[in-house]
């Protein structure tokens, strides 16, 4: 089997590429290496039946690599917090438009696809858990907080509009708080951080009164979860929460982060506009029905949270030894 990833050098991208390979599949990757990094893809890059293209999806001429393809799974997008807020213009035009072009190729070709979505889609409610048939919330057009919900939203939309309505199988995968190696801080991730300044003796900083709530997931059983859904795809378009089973608050993802490590950082909280430099919605709480998942898959998540948080730990290490 060919299969096409995009964002295939990001987090979970390269965490899906090597599965695919594992399961015996031709994989090519497509990133432009904005945030997708080389490095994530160290062991693949070494693989006979992998490929890697570095490619702006909104000039790329799509269609003959999906043509050849007999998957498409859909991942790359401007992720992060950080960067919504630095360029939300940005943010909109490239998950848009990138979503288009490749939903529009695999219509064409008639080639089965997975758009990896957010619960962010879901917005500021906290009538947990969310389910797939709930009202999309995306807060309000005035704060660019929600650019990156919205632009999720109009993915999902064009998933319909030009798979469905080409009655070509589309898995829409509503992403909750993956985690795990790999992972970087840097753009707002919160676990990663935690794990950083618990290593170094840093204050862990939670934002806001650490009351908020979520659910995470490692990124192998979120991987999984992916490649189980585009293997035997339902037919239509179809809509479904991947995320893990316990709901936590960051104030207790902070200790546990502690604990596991064996830190004895302090815990400080600090206003979210102290980090961000400005004002910032905080949910309240975050976490997914996940019945409509294990009914299809039979899933329930392999590895806890302390497996992520000591996978995170490692991949430190081994960062720092590869570099000193």
């Amino acid at each position: 089997m060919r299969v096409l990833v995009t964002g295939g050098a990001g987090f979970i991208g390269s965490h899906l590429c090597e599965l695919l390979l594992e399961c015996g599949a031709e994989v090519l990757a497509l990133d432009d290496l904005s945030t997708g990094r080389l490095e994530n893809l160290r062991s693949a890059l070494e693989h006979p039946r992998f490929s890697l293209q570095r490619a702006d999806l909104s000039t790329l001429e799509l269609r003959g690599l999906v043509a050849r393809s007999d998957r498409v799974f859909h991942l790359a997008a401007v992720v992060g917090v950080r960067r919504v807020l630095a360029d939300g213009r940005k943010t909109w035009e490239t998950n848009v438009a990138g979503a288009r072009a490749v939903f529009a190729a695999a219509a064409q070709a008639c080639v089965p696809c997975l758009f990896a979505s957010s619960s962010e889609v879901y917005g500021a409610r906290a009538d947990v858990p969310f389910r797939e048939t709930d009202r999309l919330l995306q807060g309000t057009s005035a704060d660019p907080r929600w650019v990156y919900a919205r632009s999720k939203v109009r993915g999902e939309e064009l998933a319909r509009e030009l798979l469905g309505g080409a009655r070509v199988p589309v898995v829409v995968a509503r992403l909750f708080n993956v985690v795990g190696p790999r992972q970087l801080g840097r753009y707002g991730m919160v676990l990663p951080n935690f794990v950083e300044q618990a290593l170094s003796g840093k204050p862990i900083t939670v934002f806001g009164s650490g009351a908020q709530t979520r659910t995470f997931l490692h990124v192998r059983d979120a991987v999984e979860a992916l490649g189980g859904l585009l293997e035997a795809p339902p037919a239509g378009c179809a809509v479904f929460n991947v995320g893990g089973e316990e709901e936590l608050s960051i104030l207790e993802l902070a200790e546990r982060v502690r604990r596991t490590t064996g830190s004895c950082s302090q815990i400080r909280r600090i206003d979210p506009a102290e980090a961000y430099g400005r004002p910032v919605d905080d949910l309240p709480r975050r976490s997914p029905d996940l019945s409509r998942l294990r009914a299809h898959l039979g899933f329930a998540p392999r590895h806890s949270l302390e497996d992520a948080i000591r996978s995170l730990v490692a991949h430190r290490e081994s960062a720092a030894a590869l570099a000193g």
